[in-house]
């Protein structure tokens, strides 16, 4: 049985959300810089399981709280994939915070957290302890857009869990 499912990215301005789906979808990373006005709609077929899935990923413009337009794009929504930039430990708490508000309007909302920019790890702001919370609330992958680390493990937990 083929399954569709929305999943939103969210989480602040230049954490990686465009790169990290760039590096899902395409396998590709570039170093240039590029905002999402609005949102940016792409799709990937997956195999999970016994489970073929057509997942149909929203990237939201950055944002560290969901306005009423933002909150209108999670309407259907399967899941969420939240994006925090390791480099910038307020966008942990961000990316938190807009799980938070996202699964206040939609209680059964799936949600995978991915920590952004592996590959900078010395230069990383959010410790364990911070990992180690955020744990609590939902699964956690450190990943880089840059070098692919993560990303397709993240991607496949959330797709695991809208099975």
């Amino acid at each position: 049985m083929d399954l569709t499912r929305k999943v939103c990215m969210l989480g602040d301005f230049g954490v990686g959300k465009t790169s990290l789906v760039a590096r899902f979808i395409h396998q590709s990373f570039t170093e240039r810089y590029i905002t999402t006005i609005g949102v940016k709609v792409d799709t990937k077929l997956l195999e999970v399981g016994e489970h073929s899935f057509k997942l149909v990923l929203w990237d939201i413009a950055g944002r560290n709280a969901l306005d009423l337009a933002r909150m209108s794009y999670l309407q259907g929504a399967s899941g969420v994939l939240l994006v925090a930039d390791g480099t910038r430990e307020p966008s942990m708490r961000s990316a938190v915070h807009l799980f938070m508000q996202a699964r206040g309007e939609l209680p059964d909302l799936k949600a995978v957290l991915l920590v952004n920019k592996f590959d900078l790890l010395e230069q990383w702001e959010v410790g364990p302890a911070a990992l180690v919370e955020a744990r609590r609330i939902m699964p956690v992958f450190e990943s880089s857009a840059r070098t692919g680390e993560g990303v397709e493990a993240g991607f496949a937990a959330l797709a695991g869990q809208l099975s």
